[in-house]
């Protein structure tokens, strides 16, 4: 029986006992029901000594600093750099992850860089970056770590944003967006068969989520859908989606379509064509998203924002670098004067596209001698 010690090993939040002397997680749907010594599916989340404990606090698949839009986010602190790490693990096994490596990952010794929540946010500042992301793998499964760093961020003006695909229990969900500033949630489809068959979950706690996040929260959360070709990219559930996103939510949730490519579990299928990313596009702009985008794609047009009242072009984008800015220091439209949900500041970033790969080993020996 494994036997897990170390700074890296943390009490868990969010679990009881049952009658049979298991002990069941309810971070997530999944409610995984251990024995000592077992993980959950999750793989950093485990029981021992009666209790479930976080194996991977502390410690990371590697940090690096990219463009906010790179999560993406088009609403929220523009061209600004953000520090980016996640872990190893994940609670759904969707057979196109195009993050498989660390997300599927069983290995601790993918978890090669570690720091303290303290260290990540003075990495930040110095690094001048506005907000700190985790991502890559979802954070839900390291919740007790997430938060930490969160509020280390806090503390200092940096802001913590979630990448994720809103798998959560009620409780667990409220906890964790207590700490959050923005979020952006996979909506990974439409029907509860491609959530059960592609990715190994449930739909309906993945749009209670989305729902919670809107109506419960001040968190700023955008959504993006990945678009496999032949899954999840009919008119039909295109339809479905876009119109229960402005029933549920309202029109000004920016909304991402984004382009597959062959990966993992799901190596048969062609890559997503631009073709398909535009209509589903013009599928959400019919049913009365006012900001819908696409990603992984070169579409400048598309990939921009524009005023909803007079259609000026409010921010230019070109992949990740920003180039015409037409808010004013209240986020309005120049033109108008009509306000872009959001959250802005009175000048965008320019950090552009720039990819920095961050050592944290190296960056806490340099604070250490300095």
């Amino acid at each position: 029986m494994p036997r897990y010690e170390g700074p890296n090993v943390v009490p868990g939040r969010h679990w009881h006992r049952l009658s049979d002397g298991r002990i069941q997680c309810d971070v997530c749907p999944r409610e995984c029901r251990l024995k000592e010594g077992q993980q959950g599916l999750c793989f950093v989340r485990a029981r021992q000594d009666d209790q479930i404990v976080l194996i991977s606090y502390g410690r990371s698949s590697g940090y690096c600093v990219d463009p906010i839009e790179k999560k993406p986010l088009n609403h929220f602190l523009p061209g600004t750099p953000i520090l980016s790490f996640g872990t190893a693990g994940c609670n759904l096994t969707c057979k196109f992850c195009q993050n498989w490596d660390m997300s599927k990952s069983r290995q601790m010794d993918t978890l090669a860089d570690q720091a303290s929540p303290e260290l990540i946010a003075r990495a930040a500042q110095d690094l001048e970056c506005r907000s700190v992301a985790f991502t890559y793998n979802d954070p839900t499964i390291f919740l007790e770590y997430a938060t930490d760093v969160a509020d280390a961020c806090r503390e200092v003006g940096i802001k913590a944003v979630a990448v994720t695909a809103g798998y959560i229990n009620p409780e667990a969900r409220a906890d964790f967006y207590s700490h959050i500033d923005a979020a952006n949630v996979d909506l990974k489809g439409f029907t509860e068969e491609f959530y059960r068959d592609v990715c190994g979950g449930h739909l309906d706690p993945v749009l209670e989520t989305i729902k919670y996040l809107k109506h419960e929260t001040d968190v700023w959360f955008e959504l993006t859908t990945l678009l496999i070709p032949t899954l999840n990219d009919s008119d039909a559930e295109l339809h479905r989606l876009t119109q229960w996103v402005v029933d549920n939510v309202g029109p000004d949730v920016p909304l991402h379509f984004s382009a597959f490519h062959p990966d993992f579990k799901m190596m048969d299928l062609p890559p997503t064509p631009p073709s398909t990313l535009l209509r589903a596009r013009k599928i959400a702009m019919e049913n009365g998203v006012r900001y819908a985008y696409v990603g992984n794609v070169h579409d400048a047009a598309a990939s921009s924002t524009y005023c909803r009242n007079c259609g000026q072009r409010l921010i230019e984008r070109d992949w990740y670098e920003l180039g015409r800015w037409n808010l004013d220091e209240h986020g309005r439209c120049t033109k108008c004067r009509m306000p872009l949900p959001g959250v802005f500041e009175s000048r965008p970033g320019a950090w552009g596209s720039r990819r920095l790969p961050v050592s944290m080993r190296d960056y806490a020996r340099r604070v250490a001698f300095a």
